[in-house]
């Protein structure tokens, strides 16, 4: 037990941001502390994908060599747009790949180069490959004891507790598994290893994404010897006249000789907040996060607090994610995000009114984005993924998974709606029924010959990245022609705020003077992103919260004089 109050810094969060932060003060000679308000570590990282934006990277460097600082200077400008802050992006490029040679060569952290597109490739400055890196997957009975202690991954995207990597290439195989012998051979390999996994240790040891990324965070912090208390949540701060000196948490006092960082994830969870943030749920429409439910704003709540900003001013104030309710079973409801079978050939996302109003194979926050300014004069923002009983076979929809699976129980709950023809779908969903039947036939037109002439779909590398390259000739698009006929409604989620608390460059939490607050940092999701309300590529969380959080915590031990 740790009875010890008094450190040089005290981290407030332990996701990726705050972790990375707490170890780079650390290395540099502080005295460092880690309080998590949850009984478990890892914060909406241990969720996530686990990927990270980093252009100019070690790896992104052999993957695309052409790529250059002018580029991603030029990508972030045509991003970020009104928000573009020249010194802020000056500060990520310049520490992005240091970050990541840093956490290669002192801690446990690695990482593999993916082959993930921008995800706006066709923008000046956009780029095919070379800028997304992921955390390499870890064995997380190195972390001992505390392996009880890490964040599970979100069960929903799991398969019996089995996790797939976030790059491509691993789900290729189990889309492939019944049509390939290699694939079959590498399922059967992975399936045999995680039920030894699950009869051994209850849960699955071989951890990938961002499990994988938080729990290598962990297992650097640990054997630092940074102390990371669970059940440890932040109540107030500790004040000397306007300066930081501490956190109160339910339990204890602790106070910090060089500073507070805040790390708590942001506001996804802060029910009057976000009502003001979310346009749809400023509606009264339903909105279903996927992230940890303590994300209830703590950080930003004791920043404003202590005098610190923290406005509402991107048109977009989070990362938006579609996503399904999931009957998980015992009154349990489950979280799906729709990462994958909107980019799947045969699969079209359809209103109300039974209209298509975007690009499927967009980013989930564009198809967020568009689904929130379709819905704005209706009554709910939801769509329906509607595909035919062939496609369904073949990748499966939503949490259905493909054939050879059943999918009896997911008719019986109502997650999946089936319908004999388009018109007794459309009745079964709520949709109009003449509207979807149109909006099928005028699709299946350009789709007989790969074609999407209403949205463009499979335009860019990155709209063909996730779906069927051996779907020919546009990998995005297929007819929905074959009944029966599936459908399944998602509603918007988010995978984290964009809004946050205004700072300096290095962390510092500014008040609305844009005078810092001595002894108060912010950073990750508690920071307003660099982004702007925009997503320009996978990682550009993760990217820049753990390249930030290696500023400011080099920052911290700069101006507390600590070794080089």
């Amino acid at each position: 037990m740790n009875n010890k109050t008094e450190y040089d810094l005290i981290v407030v969060g332990s996701g990726a941001a705050g972790l990375a932060c707490a170890i780079t003060a650390k290395k540099r000679g502080l005295d460092v502390v880690v309080l998590e308000k949850e009984p478990v570590f890892g914060g909406t990282t241990a969720l996530s994908g686990g990927v990270l934006w980093i252009p100019l990277g070690p790896h992104g460097r052999q993957q695309n060599p052409a790529d250059t600082r002018e580029a991603v200077r030029r990508y972030m400008m045509e991003e970020t747009g009104a928000f573009y802050d020249e010194a802020a992006v000056s500060a990520f490029i310049d520490n992005g790949p240091k970050m990541v040679q840093f956490f290669e060569r002192e801690t446990a952290m690695q990482f593999v180069p993916t082959l993930y597109p921008d995800y706006h490739p066709d923008v000046p400055g956009g780029v095919d490959i070379g800028r997304s890196i992921l955390a390499k997957p870890f064995d997380i009975r190195e972390l001992g004891a505390d392996m009880a202690r890490l964040k599970p991954p979100l069960k929903t995207i799991t398969f019996i507790g089995m996790m797939f990597n976030s790059s491509n290439a691993d789900l290729k195989h189990f889309f492939q598994a019944t049509k390939s012998l290699t694939s079959f051979l590498y399922v059967a390999k992975r399936l045999a290893t995680h039920l030894k996994e699950l009869a051994l240790y209850r849960r699955g040891i071989q951890v990938t994404s961002g499990n994988a990324l938080a729990a290598r965070l962990a297992k650097s912090a640990l054997d630092l010897g940074i102390p990371i208390l669970t059940s440890t949540p932040a109540k107030s701060l500790l004040m000397d006249g306007e300066a930081v000196r501490g956190v109160r948490s339910e339990s204890a006092t602790f106070t910090a000789r060089h500073g507070v960082v805040l790390a708590c994830g942001g506001f996804p969870h802060d029910v009057k907040r976000i009502a003001q943030a979310y346009p749809h749920v400023a509606r009264g429409h339903q909105h279903l996060s996927p992230t940890p439910v303590g994300n209830t704003g703590d950080g930003v709540a004791l920043a404003e607090q202590a005098g610190g900003v923290a406005d509402i001013r991107f048109k977009d104030s989070a990362a938006w994610m579609p996503v399904s309710k999931v009957d998980c079973g015992n009154g349990e409801v489950g979280v799906f995000p729709h990462l994958l079978d909107r980019y799947k050939p045969g699969v079209i996302g359809v209103l109300k009114n039974g209209l298509r109003f975007t690009n499927e194979s967009n980013s989930y926050h564009d198809v967020g984005a568009a689904m929130i300014e379709a819905c704005k004069d209706m009554d709910e923002t939801a769509m329906w993924l509607v595909c035919d009983k062939t496609t369904l076979a073949k990748y499966g929809l939503g949490f259905v998974k493909p054939a050879p699976m059943p999918i009896g129980k997911f008719l019986r709950n109502g997650y999946l709606v089936q319908g004999k023809t388009l018109a007794e779908l459309a009745k079964n969903c709520g949709i109009d029924p003449a509207g979807l039947e149109q909006t099928v036939k005028d699709y299946n037109v350009g789709a007989a010959r790969g074609e999407d002439p209403a949205f463009g779909r499979g335009r860019t590398s990155f709209n063909r990245y996730l779906a069927d390259p051996a779907h020919q000739p546009n990998p995005c698009v297929a007819p929905v022609q074959n009944g029966p006929y599936y459908a399944v409604k998602v509603i918007m989620g988010d995978l984290g705020t964009f809004d946050g608390v205004r700072t300096s460059v290095v962390g510092e939490v500014l008040r609305r003077d844009g005078s810092p607050i001595a002894g108060l940092f912010a950073v990750g999701n508690d920071r307003a992103s660099i982004m702007g309300g925009n997503y320009p590529g996978a990682g550009i969380t993760h990217g820049p919260n753990m390249t930030f959080g290696f500023v400011t915590g080099n920052h911290i031990a700069d101006i507390a004089g600590a070794r080089p």
